[in-house]
């Protein structure tokens, strides 16, 4: 029971760090000290209010407690013992990281795009997305801003993750950083992304800001995560994505 409370704590307070750093530094970048030098960059307009970021802020809190206890379950528990998780990193190549990291991020995309066009069913919609989708304008706070039960949909992505694919801790926490990186990436309501990267390859695979932006404003299209594939594949992406794409970019000129 000790062991089990101080990883909980460890993992919580871990997590609530990596989301103050990753969320809060680029959301001071953007929003409080330079707006006018990156204005040329934003995506949406209009602004959302203080209210918008206390509200974001309170269910990432919660969110960040879902998936404390979501983890911890799968570290600690008796549940362990029947996933892939290996703790000797010489029981594999140290290729094989990279490897995991890389697959855990393709499931991870597959799980979240099925499971958010099922969230926009309309009976489930107003019980559970609905409180990420207040967000019309997202901010980097609204990487976790999740109802309860959305939260412990999106946090059961590990479970997949861990009976499917032989990983090492070193990359469950890789995965967890990139995964937020990116996630704050695309709610941050800002393009960065450079002007080159729309001729190349990775636009056509690789979502942007602009990409998930566009399903918080329409309300529909554009559920993947982090690649374009199921999207276009399921013909569910948005028609004037690259158009939209391409007016924001060219503010920057």
């Amino acid at each position: 029971m000790k062991k089990l409370i101080e990883v909980s704590i460890e993992i919580l307070s871990i997590s609530t760090i990596r989301y103050f750093l990753l969320a809060g530094i680029p959301f001071v970048l953007f929003y409080i000290l330079l707006p006018v030098k990156f204005g040329k960059y934003k995506i949406q307009q209009k602004l959302a209010s203080q209210k918008d970021f206390r509200r974001e802020i309170g269910y990432s809190m919660q969110s960040i407690l879902v998936f404390t206890v979501i983890a911890v379950a799968i570290q600690v528990s008796p549940l362990k013992q029947y996933t892939l998780i290996y703790n000797d990193i010489a029981q594999y190549p140290v290729w094989f990281i990279a490897f995991g990291l890389i697959m855990s991020l393709i499931i991870h995309d597959t799980y979240f795009y099925w499971m958010h066009r099922l969230l926009h069913n309309k009976t489930i919609f107003k019980f559970t997305h609905l409180v990420h989708h207040k967000s019309t304008n997202p901010s980097p706070w609204t990487s976790y801003s999740f109802h309860f039960f959305e939260a412990v949909i999106e946090g059961l992505v590990l479970i997949p993750i861990v009976f499917m694919l032989p990983i090492h801790p070193i990359t469950i926490f890789l995965f967890t950083i990139l995964a937020f990186l990116i996630n704050v990436y695309g709610h941050l309501g800002y393009e960065i992304a450079p002007k080159w990267f729309r001729h190349t390859w990775l636009f056509e695979v690789i979502n942007t800001s602009v990409h998930h932006n566009m399903h918080h404003s329409k309300f529909k299209g554009n559920y993947g995560l982090y690649f374009r594939i199921w999207d276009r594949l399921m013909g569910t992406e948005n028609p004037d994505y690259v158009k939209e794409y391409d007016k924001v970019k060219n503010q920057d000129s």
